[in-house]
């Protein structure tokens, strides 16, 4: 069967890529500039190549020589940080010009399709001519489907994550799409137990790499949405617990399942409910400011790296950072594969490739 092959712009940890090979494409090619946030990105995808490129220096054929074959789509998150409702919104930040120079690659390669993830700010009146400008650079040769905002929850992750998308394809070398097709792709949201209910039985058997290794016992019963996390040998990293204070832990246990923590503003999550939104925090390069996290629904502490990952929809065989801010970064900053698949399987259910044969047919 027919894999079509990818590149992946501003890729990050990896999460919009995993969708991607899960959906059936091949993902030949990843950039992005930040080494920490990618920094593990080599060995979750040993088949992609990596680049640590800056990509408003690249041109398309640049991109097409890294890749190394012909480029059937395109797609990436450009940083959201300064279209975000969460931030500034500062229009002189520097980084909401790769939004440009995202569509500008698309539009020297011209792939069959492409798909870009942003926030839901870039849909606000002060950002939105910064997204028709960008999408100018295309408009003459794809059909656009979007901005439409679609929500990671609805599609069948146990969090909430609202997020912006706009889909381009070649009408010669696609079936006709809508929005009405990726609407269609909804399922029913998990809930927190569906995807960390397990882990307070698993058990830290040692170290590797600087990585905390875990294992969950074989009377662990899996459900429909961990079945696709687990590993076989029920291993992972990432789930050692943070240490709080005393006052901090007591805090923590007066404050309701649903509630929010009425000091550091952290929410605790509830069995039967989502996650809120996990979020990034800031590099060095901005201050480091820390993300508020949500405490577990039982236990007075806040949630694990892998309980955040579980949460996204990562499989436990993911690895990450030794440490944990970076990690949650990583989480924080990532598509979820979840509605990353989803997207994706329906673009390959619509993708044709050369004399009008289907791909999704052969």
């Amino acid at each position: 069967m027919i894999r079509p092959k990818l590149v992946d712009l501003f890729c990050g940890t990896g999460g919009f890529s995993l969708g991607a090979h899960r959906a059936g494409f091949e993902v030949t090619t990843a950039i992005d500039i930040d080494q920490t946030l990618t920094s593990s990105f080599s060995r979750n995808f040993g088949q992609t190549t990596l680049l640590n490129r800056d990509v408003s220096t690249l041109t398309g054929q640049q991109l097409i020589q890294y890749a190394g074959h012909e480029i059937d789509g395109i797609f990436g998150g450009p940083p959201c940080q300064g279209f975000s409702a969460m931030g500034h919104r500062n229009s002189e930040d520097p980084r909401r010009e790769l939004l440009g120079h995202f569509f500008r690659l698309v539009a020297e390669v011209r792939p069959s399709f492409f798909v870009m993830e942003n926030v839901v700010g870039l849909s606000y009146p002060d950002a939105k001519p910064v997204l028709e400008e960008a999408l100018s650079l295309v408009t003459s040769n794809y059909e656009i489907v979007g901005p439409v905002v679609l929500d990671a929850a609805e599609y069948g992750a146990a969090t909430k994550r609202r997020r912006l998308f706009v889909i381009g394809y070649d009408r010669a070398r696609c079936d006709d799409l809508t929005t009405a097709d990726f609407l269609g792709a909804r399922r029913p949201a998990a809930t927190v137990a569906d995807a960390i209910e397990d882990l307070r039985h698993a058990r830290e058997i040692g170290h590797t790499d600087g990585f905390d290794i875990w294992q969950l016992p074989p009377e662990v019963v899996p459900n429909r949405y961990r079945d696709a996390l687990l590993t076989a040998d029920r291993r992972f990293t990432g789930h050692r617990p943070t240490l709080h204070t005393d006052e901090v832990t007591a805090r923590f246990k007066n404050v309701p399942m649903g509630g929010i923590d009425k000091v550091g503003r952290h929410p605790r999550l509830a069995w039967d409910g989502q996650c809120p939104t996990l979020r990034a925090g800031t590099g060095s390069d901005r201050g480091s400011f820390q993300s508020v996290r949500p405490i577990h629904p039982d236990l007075p502490r806040v949630i694990t790296v892998r309980e955040a990952a579980r949460l996204q929809g990562f499989p436990d065989s993911f690895v990450f950072h030794p440490t944990v801010w970076h990690s949650f970064r990583m989480i924080g900053n990532s598509v979820s594969p979840i509605i990353s698949e989803a997207i994706f399987s329906t673009l390959r259910s619509k993708l044709y490739r050369g004399h009008g044969s289907s791909i999704a047919a052969e």
